[in-house]
């Protein structure tokens, strides 16, 4: 028989805070009260529900408006990836995940759960690639994420003459 419960948190798959839901009287017992999660819905902790869901209120307006602060700024972003290729290929020996973009995004200053960002695969193909990432239930931010080529390496001056010339690289001699 299920038992009534206010939720104090928001638990991810339960509810948020301030919600009355309905849980096994073990996990209530178990888990939520003495975690101070929840309190056992009565007469009285029903009042002080209204306190919460003013709360509750004020703490999502806070955090939506945060939200779009941040998609204006990471709208406006646009992350470098290099990636070796082989030459006249489009694609790319290596792959750009959540990880690496979560990392250029840090470098950045930005501090984002790599399970906010919605990448289907992992990025291989060259060139300019639009990401979303998912800041508020309402809020998503278009990232681009650009993969090139890395800059051609110049030789060494004696290497790079012999080579031209058809010959071999000059061998080290041993001291």
């Amino acid at each position: 028989m299920p038992v009534d419960v206010i939720l104090k948190t928001k638990i991810e798959g339960l509810g948020s805070e301030a919600d009355i839901v309905s849980v096994k009287p073990g996990y209530a017992r178990n888990f939520l009260i003495p975690k101070d999660f929840a309190a056992p819905a009565t007469q009285a902790t029903k009042r002080q529900v209204e306190e919460l869901k003013r709360k509750r209120a004020e703490r999502e307006a806070a955090e939506l408006n945060e939200a779009q602060e941040l998609a204006g700024k990471l709208g406006k972003l646009k992350l470098v990836f290099v990636l070796q290729s082989g030459e006249g290929q489009e694609k790319s020996f290596g792959s750009v995940t959540n990880h690496d973009i979560v990392v250029k995004l840090k470098e950045a200053g930005y501090d984002i759960d790599r399970k906010k960002i919605d990448l289907h695969k992992a990025i291989k193909d060259l060139g300019d690639h639009e990401v979303t990432v998912k800041l508020a239930s309402e809020v998503q931010a278009k990232l681009t994420i650009t993969v090139n080529h890395p800059a051609p390496k110049e030789a060494p001056e004696g290497e790079a003459a012999a080579e031209a010339k058809g010959g071999k690289k000059p061998k080290a001699k041993k001291a």
